[in-house]
């Protein structure tokens, strides 16, 4: 049985043809704009509202959810951020990213296109390993920087550990931000800390990781947004994976509006990544359903749009095998790394 492509209108403009080109991606930023930033409002009834009715609303089947689960392991940051990692572990993980579906499914599917996930993401120790375990493929590496993940570490030293992994191969980024300075409504340190930490990025992209179940508000989450991408972030994230609180609909409801805000304002697209808890295939299409429905067709490319995940990937693979066969397989014929 064939899977049919998306059954939305194509991008007229391929993004996959700049995949490379990490420049022609880059938000360039804008002066910090202080009456834009606290004139945002949050309305969080008609939040829990819209958020409620997206996964029954949104709903695909058959081969068409074949379909988007495909383009979803294409939009996986597949990561491994353990005390214990090991070079090994590294290795497997860049395997499964390169081929992250059995071959014997994408023939039963009748896929025949490339297909591997959006990027591998490590601390800057395994950065060396996964750029030499990646070497001859498009897949970037992204590395975890600036303190990771609680960002208490003097200043100095999170622009040079942005630095090195940068010259360490890194194609990518994450970094996080001082809290205090949200919830002390420190929007112009915000703003210059964000800043410096892209001009140490060079000509790689920068997630911001606002680690939103750490500042205590949905107009803190939305601020914060705005105030990242003014200084030039190419991406916002929500979450390390380490606070209690990670991604979930409400506050990613709040980023994606942001950054529609923010075209609106600039024409500039930013990327949207939700990480942390995520790790169910039908979790996976409701966000891009909302991806699809608050920014449109374009942020559900790799470009635009992330998870950051590890087992996510396991259980889009059984939910595949399970399209071909009817069947069921037990997790452990699905292996992550």
């Amino acid at each position: 049985m064939g899977v049919e492509p998306l059954p939305i209108k194509p991008v007229a403009n391929d993004a996959t043809a700049n995949r490379n080109n990490h420049k022609m991606m880059r938000n360039p930023g804008m002066p910090l704009d202080l009456s834009r930033v606290e004139d945002i409002r949050m309305n969080f009834s008609a939040l829990e509202r819209r958020t409620s009715s997206i996964s029954g609303r949104r709903s695909v089947k058959k081969d068409y959810q074949a379909a988007w689960l495909l383009k979803a392991l294409s939009c996986i940051d597949l990561t491994t951020l353990s005390g214990d990692d090991t070079p090994g572990r590294v290795q497997r993980l860049c395997a499964k990213a390169k081929n992250p579906v059995r071959e014997d499914i994408l023939q039963a599917l009748g896929f025949d296109r490339p297909l591997h996930t959006g990027a591998v993401c490590v601390y800057h120790d395994m950065v060396e390993t996964a750029v030499r375990s990646l070497e001859g493929t498009d897949i970037p590496v992204a590395a975890v920087s600036t303190g990771f993940p609680h960002g208490l570490s003097p200043m100095p030293q999170k622009i040079a550990e942005i630095k090195a992994s940068v010259a360490a191969g890194a194609k990518e980024i994450d970094i996080v931000i001082t809290r205090h300075h949200v919830l002390r409504g420190e929007w112009h340190a915000l703003y210059d800390e964000v800043k410096a930490y892209r001009e140490a990025c060079g000509d790689s992209r920068i997630k911001t990781i606002l680690a939103t179940g750490e500042l205590a508000t949905m107009r803190n989450v939305a601020k914060a947004s705005m105030v990242c991408m003014m200084a030039g972030a190419d991406f916002i994230k929500t979450s390390t994976g380490k606070e209690t609180t990670n991604a979930n609909l409400n506050v990613s409801m709040v980023m994606v509006r942001m950054i529609r805000a923010y075209h609106e304002m600039t024409g500039q697209m930013v990327g949207y990544k939700p990480a942390g808890g995520i790790s169910k295939a039908k979790d996976a299409l409701v966000y891009q359903a909302l991806m699809k429905d608050e920014l449109g067709r374009e942020w559900l490319e790799p470009e635009w749009f992330r998870f950051g995940a590890s087992s996510l990937l396991g259980d889009i693979e059984r939910q595949l095998e399970h399209h071909v066969t009817g069947h069921y397989s037990s997790g452990n014929r699905h292996p992550i790394g």
